[in-house]
């Protein structure tokens, strides 16, 4: 690290910081990546953060926050299944964390989001929820028992009823409302999985592609297959086409954003540094989550909140790697021209053992084709938009310079967004 910041690397401020106030779950859903992939650290975790660990971590944050000069930071409450904890309970670690912020770095806004399985949300805790400005995501495999079968409790029992109970509670206060999170199963049908999403009135959808590398391949991966492009263009065509914007679709408008040249802030694709923490229920701070799919220890730092700042997490040369953007590409991305855009890819998909994240996304096929048809549906809506503002333009009689406020202005054809 001394090495890299010599030759002019400066770390970038974590502005993300995902607290795992539980590390247990009521649910034991077959694919989970906490619990049922390589890292098996949660068996070494207390159940709950307990309160000092909590205020430890206010602390922290706020050091941070003020030391940066950030304007907002952004908290998660995740697990295990965060809302374990009593209603009273649950805002506890977002109050903490303002408090200290608020002391420390007054102009630094902090919002709070809860991931959840949906499964124990009732009024009670939406309203404490609600009182302490926490939005709801809430993770589901589609929005039809059969999508969710591999969504159980310990005892083999499905939770989609009580899931979808949840998710109804939850569209009737949709300033708590923040999406559903569902993960592409290509035994579903596409169309069938968004539109039955739908029902449940979600402000965005998050469509992940399964956490999987090249030592532990997705579900139907072959050589220079897309069978995922597939499943997801699918659901573009619809939403693209859909003449109304029903929901946002992250993949797609993050996508779309970055071949514009706008800035995002997602890690999955694009070339923006990762900015996120973990803290673990027992105060250790950790890489983001999804490396515990790659192997054992994949994102364990070996620091905690009572021996480590913030700063001290920016040296971690695991987190260095994850901020270099282009540099720490395999040398056939950084020559790809889709690379401003895929970015490689998320980082976790890149692995392979014995050789570690230097390489293409397992998805890399999927990527291409999904970046390239989506660019196609940009350019053409641009052509279109343009093609109609010329005609309205060369259709409008002169007009006298008076009366030049009165001239109808060319209204382009509403694009979904």
């Amino acid at each position: 690290m001394a090495a890299a910041r010599a030759a002019g690397h400066r770390p970038h401020p974590i502005r993300q910081f995902v607290l795992k106030t539980r590390s247990r779950c009521n649910l034991a859903c077959t694919y989970c990546y906490v619990y049922e992939m390589a890292d098996q650290g949660w068996r070494e975790q207390p159940p709950a953060m307990t309160p000092a660990t909590i205020a430890r971590a206010a602390q922290r944050i706020a050091e941070h926050a003020a030391a940066h000069d950030l304007p907002r930071i952004d908290l998660v409450l995740h697990g295990g299944e965060p809302l374990l904890s009593a209603p009273a309970q649950l805002a506890a670690p977002v109050d903490a964390v303002r408090t200290a912020v608020a002391g420390a770095a007054p102009a630094t806004r902090v919002t709070a989001t809860v991931q959840t399985n949906g499964t124990l949300l009732t009024r009670g805790r939406l309203t404490a929820l609600a009182a302490a400005g926490i939005r709801v995501g809430v993770s589901l495999d589609g929005g039809l028992p059969a999508h969710n079968t591999r969504r159980v409790d310990h005892a083999g029992r499905p939770g989609f009823a009580s899931a979808a109970r949840g998710l109804r509670l939850l569209a009737r206060h949709p300033q708590s409302y923040a999406g559903v999170l569902c993960v592409v199963d290509l035994d579903q049908d596409p169309i069938e999985t968004y539109e039955s999403l739908l029902a449940f009135a979600p402000p965005s959808i998050g469509l992940l592609l399964p956490l999987a590398n090249w030592s532990a391949p997705p579900p139907g991966h072959r050589p220079g297959g897309t069978p995922y492009a597939d499943w997801l263009l699918a659901v573009f065509e619809r939403w693209w086409h859909d003449g109304v914007r029903r929901t946002r679709i992250r993949l797609f408008e993050e996508i779309i954003a970055l071949l514009l040249g706008l800035p995002t802030t997602t890690e999955t694709l694009g070339l923006t540094p990762a900015a996120t923490a973990v803290i673990e229920t027992d105060g250790s701070i950790e890489q983001a989550d999804s490396l515990k799919s790659a192997y054992e220890g994949a994102a364990a730092t070996g620091m905690t909140l009572d021996t480590h700042s913030f700063d001290q997490f920016l040296d971690h040369p695991g987190l260095a790697a994850r901020q270099l953007g282009r540099d720490a590409l395999a040398g056939w991305c950084r020559a790809c021209e889709l690379v401003e855009v895929c970015g490689g890819g998320h980082y976790p998909h890149r692995y392979r053992a014995g050789e570690g994240f230097r390489r293409p996304s397992v998805y890399c096929a999927d990527l291409q084709r999904l970046i390239r048809h989506i660019a196609a549906a940009v350019q053409q809506a641009a052509q279109t938009t343009r093609t109609v503002a010329d005609t309205a333009v060369a259709d409008t009689p002169d007009t006298p310079a008076g009366d030049a406020a009165e001239a109808p202005a060319a209204q382009p054809p509403a694009v979904a967004s």
